[in-house]
């Protein structure tokens, strides 16, 4: 007979304290990591799964790294089973899969009882990351908007309109002109930035209130926002 209660208390009881102390150092990091990402988060398409999926992958990684351990069989058959599933969900930001590796990375140390490369890498990632977001680095300037309208050819619309355009925007570029109304209008698009978020309104109404400018519209575009 096989003393199990003898094999656990004097066998493993040192592993099941470290493995205990490995998947929850995996879990509070891989919330540290998911925490960051809320935090600098720019974008219309936030999913609250993404962010469990960073809190609890790292468990994941950390479970599958203690029972592979030093075993090269084990590893190829965790390899084989992690090939045939498939994910169908699809991270169309570069910054949301950089996330979720850093939870798996976080898991993988832990599972290899790195702990320090566990600790420090969470911590410099998070660091970089907040003072990345906060200073704006790799940041540029893009037009605010796209401005639309129909107006008709001559110079008496012609004049006002740059006139406004010049009063209310930093920058525009003309995007697109064509005919409209069976010619007897153009349709206007430009890509604009304005002076202040406040004059957008004003430069509505000014356009709005030139004779013969018709259906304008301001198109407001964020570059980090995914639509």
């Amino acid at each position: 007979m096989i003393d199990w209660l003898g094999w656990v208390t004097q066998g493993s009881a040192m592993d099941v304290r470290r493995a205990m102390v490995s998947l929850l150092l995996a879990f509070g990091l891989g919330q540290a990591v998911a925490i960051v990402y809320m935090a600098t988060f720019r974008g219309l398409s936030y999913s609250r799964s993404s962010v469990h999926s960073m809190a609890m992958g790292s468990v994941i990684t950390c479970m599958l790294m203690l029972a592979v351990g030093s075993s090269i069989a084990a590893g190829i058959g965790v390899a084989v089973g992690l090939s045939a599933v498939r994910f169908r969900t699809t991270m169309r930001d570069p910054r949301d899969v950089m996330f979720v590796f850093a939870a798996l990375g976080v898991g993988v140390a832990c599972g290899l009882q790195a702990f320090g490369a566990a600790l420090g890498g969470t911590a410099i990632f998070a660091v970089g990351t907040l003072l990345l977001h906060f200073t704006g680095w790799g940041s540029r300037r893009q037009p605010d908007g796209l401005l639309r309208f129909t107006a008709p050819v001559g110079p008496e619309v012609e004049e006002p309109l740059a006139r406004v355009l010049r009063a209310h925007c930093r920058t525009f570029s003309l995007v697109t002109l064509r005919e409209a109304a069976q010619g007897t209008v153009m349709e206007h698009a430009y890509q604009i930035t304005v002076l202040a978020p406040e004059l957008r309104s004003a430069l509505v109404a000014k356009l709005q209130a030139i004779p013969g400018v018709q259906d304008v519209s301001l198109m407001l575009q964020e570059p980090t926002l995914d639509l």
